[in-house]
């Protein structure tokens, strides 16, 4: 096709779609192609900004007559930048971001589009919530397909292990419904099989009751690592499922709570979360409390608000990584530890080590999430806004990696990670699930339609 779409194609395609038709040229176009990454800098024919599963069901069909690749964009946070494509069309799915709530059922009805913010802010008015990510900006959809892990999960399961129905346009135009009941095999494909079977335009989730949420996050100078590691670790090894959080070593942020030697330097920091009030965290976390920190933070709030108090900005350069341990024994504290001096600093790059277990643990180990019976995630989470930064940034994240690979069970959770190849890919769904979700996508998406984010091939 010529490099910019006919005007009577586009004329067409805004005939077809009640929501809003975004091409090459338009004043908006330019924001609208931008995702989280500011590494991504790619360039759409068209961007399809659907209302409706009719407006989903027209794009991918006016898509797939004229040649063009299909991006699908709910919040566009995945590192790897595949919301949005090279010269093809992007299913623009933010417009679709309802919430609503039935508190007397416990279950949120969501659009593919949101994201936790609006899911969050829904919820909270009813004291409910449900397993989000660690970023009120991340989308609803992406995260829940993958897995979906996050704050609260050692007391509530993954985003997955909540998810009751999804509605989803497949390559060939159809609006299908799958729960436990109706079209089971896709219902269980989607529980962290990822978002390549077809183009997911709504979700039901269980919810649970959290009036408030209780954190501590707690500073040291970052030579202090290796014995807070240790600390915590023992901690969280017989920690009650309500406590979730992790260790991180970060650059200490310009806040009241960080003590001025710690502003713009090195630190590491253990963030808890309890869910409940504070007259129950507190003698719980109180082994942590003891250590002596440098400066901290604790408070009670609305599980809403600790969503957003930790949101990342957009617009930085970003490569993550992951690692699935099984243990995390001294000679890999010492190695994790010792690699955080790697990492970019100032910038906004987080070296976290995520404690796994409860809720989490207990899961159907027949879901493609094999990953879930880790007892810890490993995660370089790098964003920085200098490009000379980006080999020593790729490089620290590959090296953790590397580090911890004696300790590593093999599975890792796709969604931290971006394209690091078929075997990675494999080691996320699992082996012995390979070959039932290619038979989903042999029967849902059989010309492989949907590609993108870490593909599965039809059978």
């Amino acid at each position: 096709m010529a490099s910019v779409l006919d005007s009577r194609l586009l004329t067409d395609l805004r005939a077809a779609l009640t929501g809003d038709v975004i091409a090459r040229g338009d004043d908006a176009y330019d924001e609208a192609r931008t995702v989280f990454n500011g590494m991504i800098d790619r360039r759409p024919k068209v961007i399809a900004q659907c209302v409706n599963d009719h407006d989903v069901a027209a794009a991918i069909a006016f898509a797939r007559e004229h040649g063009l690749e299909i991006a699908v964009r709910g919040g566009g946070h995945g590192v790897a930048g595949t919301a949005v494509n090279d010269g093809g069309l992007v299913v623009d799915l933010r417009r679709m971001n309802a919430v609503t709530v039935d508190p007397e059922a416990g279950i949120a009805r969501v659009g593919g589009g949101a994201t936790f913010s609006n899911l969050d802010r829904a919820t909270q008015p009813y004291g409910l919530a449900t397993t989000g990510g660690r970023a009120s900006t991340t989308g609803v959809g992406g995260f829940t397909l993958g897995g979906g892990s996050g704050w609260v999960e050692r007391k509530f399961g993954l985003a997955c292990d909540n998810l009751l129905a999804v509605r989803l346009v497949t390559a060939d135009g159809r609006t299908v419904l799958a729960d436990e009941n109706r079209n089971s095999e896709l219902f269980w494909a989607l529980h962290g099989g990822g978002g390549n079977f077809g183009v997911a335009t709504e979700f039901d989730f269980r919810l649970h009751s959290l009036p408030v949420i209780y954190i501590a996050l707690l500073l040291w100078p970052a030579e202090a690592g290796p014995d807070v590691a240790r600390a915590y670790r023992d901690f969280m090894a017989a920690a009650p499922d309500e406590v979730g959080g992790g260790l991180l070593y970060l650059t200490g942020p310009p806040e009241e709570f960080v003590p001025a030697e710690l502003v713009g330097k090195l630190a590491v920091g253990a963030l808890f979360t309890y869910t409940g009030g504070e007259a129950q965290a507190k003698p719980v976390i109180r082994p942590m409390l003891e250590l002596g920190h440098a400066g901290g933070m604790l408070t009670e709030l609305p599980y809403a608000e600790l969503q957003c108090m930790l949101d990342d900005p957009s617009g930085f350069r970003n490569y993550w990584s992951a690692e699935y341990l099984d243990g995390f024994p001294d000679p890999a504290v010492d190695l994790f530890c010792a690699r955080a001096h790697d990492m970019v600093v100032p910038s906004g790059s987080q070296h976290a080590l995520l404690p796994m277990g409860g809720a989490v643990a207990r899961g159907s180990a027949d879901l493609p999430v094999p990953w879930r019976a880790a007892a810890w995630g490993v995660h370089p989470f790098g964003m920085w806004e200098d490009p000379a930064d980006d080999a020593r940034g790729r490089q620290w994240a590959r090296d953790l990696c590397a580090d911890l690979k004696p300790w590593s069970m093999g599975a890792v959770y796709l969604n931290f990670i971006g394209d690091e190849g078929e075997e990675r890919t494999v080691a996320g769904r699992g082996e012995r699930n390979a070959r039932r979700l290619a038979a989903v996508k042999t029967e849902y998406d059989p010309e492989n339609v949907f590609h993108l984010n870490h593909n599965i091939a039809p059978g």
